[in-house]
């Protein structure tokens, strides 16, 4: 069985995504666009399209053309999108990048993506100048001022018009976030520009953003969710984004208050800080309208304790890098708690049977199998992994259990791939695994999710020592947390005789994870 969206289809114009997002703009230069939260510094629409113009013209004047890759690693500021845009007007690809990467984390990025320049913010240049000398980058952009790095302002200064450039919207890529799909390395997912317009006319179909809306992006712009959800889908509809830098519970609650933000797209692990805190009450959040929870699943009391509690709409929403990233959201009007929502339009959904590999009915649990025009065009060099993602149909296999109802809601209930989701960003198992194991005194490891109130998973490491050898469980914690980025550090560790594995080597974490659950059952 098949299941579609409730909404008509839309029609999916082809052009690029920043001609897109943008058509509208000239008719409200002096409404605000985006603003930053922490200091109040506004860019209005008129700003924010000139400053497009002008970055890109400058950016071409250094040599930077169609099918180059710009690096962004910054948290979220206003020009966050004047980057993103002129590089994307260009015909350029913008690999964006967690701001909490490591050196090493960073330096694979670049070298993988094959970024020639990178944007930076000025505390994150030491790590990008290390970085930039182990990959192929030719300039390092900075937003304010740093040494061995060109402002930003720089580029915003530049006069006359960028070059004219054709885009292929289906086949030219304009954004290489990094995901790791359903096992494995993180893998560059090759977004179009049609996939990201296509995702963005799906999402405005079902959401009922207006220009009237004031968001807040505390959601970071380097992941697919605040980069088209947040940051594209509101500046295409004239709406307000207000920027965050990083989550501050006492700001964010005070930015919603001051301007009086109507949406948010949020986590499930800050909607239970303004579900359960008290400092929630110190602020009038009257304002708030909507709250939309993606990223990794939303239980029902959860849900039901920040709806109560905020007076508000509390939905769900359901998607994934592959697929740019909404394939599911809930209407404002028809919520159903613990549910990801229907379709959106010209999307289809499947749920397969684990053993048989065939579609099952309404209420019946599978595998979740997804088409439409938002599914990427692969991974980035890499064509066994995209095609054990994609199959032949076009069905992208997501990795996650679910079923659909009788109306074509989907529920996530568990998952097939092996990723763990630490306060909804993705960790990989074997990227963990693969650093214990370089430890001199660790003969074998494996990593699972264990399940945690707060963050939804923490990555948890089972370790078989050498003999004679003798290690605290801080002293490995410690080793990795020195190697990566805070979201993927090991939270707890277990000692344990032998990791279970297959005849042909293949870790068995179903064991460990069913080891887990019945210890905590």
């Amino acid at each position: 069985m098949i299941f579609t969206s409730p909404f008509p289809p839309v029609t999916i114009p082809a052009v690029p995504l920043t001609q897109y997002v943008f058509e509208h703009a000239a008719r409200y230069p002096s409404r605000p666009a985006l603003i930053d939260g922490p200091t109040g510094r506004t860019l209005t629409y008129g700003q924010l399209t000139d400053g497009v113009r002008r970055v890109a013209a400058g950016l071409a004047q250094r040599g930077f053309k169609a099918g180059d890759t710009l690096a962004i690693f910054s948290p979220n500021l206003p020009e966050y999108a004047i980057a993103f845009h002129a590089v994307a007007s260009l015909g350029g690809i913008n690999t964006t990048v967690n701001p909490l990467y490591t050196v090493e984390e960073l330096a694979a990025q670049l070298r993988d993506s094959g970024a020639s320049l990178l944007l930076t913010v000025p505390a994150f240049l030491d790590k990008s100048r290390e970085a930039a000398a182990l990959t192929g980058i030719k300039e390092i952009f900075v937003f304010g001022e740093g040494d061995g790095a060109t402002p930003f302002s720089a580029l915003l200064k530049s006069e006359g018009q960028p070059p004219a450039v054709t885009i292929d919207t289906r086949k030219d890529i304009v954004v290489l976030p990094y995901s790791s799909g359903t096992t494995g390395l993180p893998k560059g997912v090759m977004l179009t520009h049609y996939n990201l317009v296509a995702n963005v006319c799906q999402a405005a179909a079902v959401e009922q953003l207006t220009e009237k809306d004031t968001l807040i992006g505390v959601l970071p712009f380097y992941h697919i969710y605040g980069m088209l959800l947040i940051m594209n889908v509101s500046l295409r509809q004239g709406a307000t984004v207000v920027t965050m830098p990083r989550f501050d519970p006492e700001q964010f609650l005070q930015i919603i208050q001051d301007h009086k933000v109507t949406r948010m797209h949020l986590v499930p692990p800050i909607l239970l800080f303004l579900a359960k805190h008290p400092l929630v009450e110190k602020f009038n959040l009257s304002s708030l309208q909507v709250l939309m929870s993606g990223a990794a699943p939303l239980s029902v009391a959860l849900s039901d304790a920040a709806a109560a509690r905020l007076n508000c709409v509390v939905k769900q929403a359901y998607g994934l890098t592959e697929t740019s990233p909404a394939t599911h959201i809930t209407p404002d009007n028809r919520v159903k708690p613990g549910a990801a929502g229907p379709c959106v339009p010209n999307t289809e959904c499947q749920i397969v049977d684990l053993e048989t590999k065939q579609p099952v009915g309404a209420d019946t649990r599978g595998e979740v199998w997804l088409r439409g025009p938002q599914v990427m065009l692969g991974y980035l060099n890499n064509p066994n992994a995209t095609a054990s993602m994609v199959d032949s149909n076009g069905w992208l296999h997501s990795g996650d259990i679910g079923y659909c109802d009788s109306d074509g809601y989907l529920y996530v209930v568990d998952r097939l791939k092996e990723l763990i989701k630490y306060k909804g960003y993705q960790v990989a198992p074997a990227e963990l695994e693969a650093l214990l194991l370089t430890h001199p005194d660790i003969s074998d490891a494996a990593v699972i999710p264990k399940p945690d109130v707060e963050a939804g998973e923490i990555p948890k490491a089972f370790v078989v020592v050498k003999p004679g050898a003798s290690v605290t469980e801080a002293a490995i914690m410690d080793f990795v947390a020195a190697h990566v980025s805070p979201q993927k550090r090991v939270r707890e560790i277990e000692f344990i005789d032998a990791i279970p594995k297959s005849a042909s080597g293949k870790i068995l974490r179903r064991i460990l994870v069913d080891k887990e659950r019945a210890k905590s059952a």
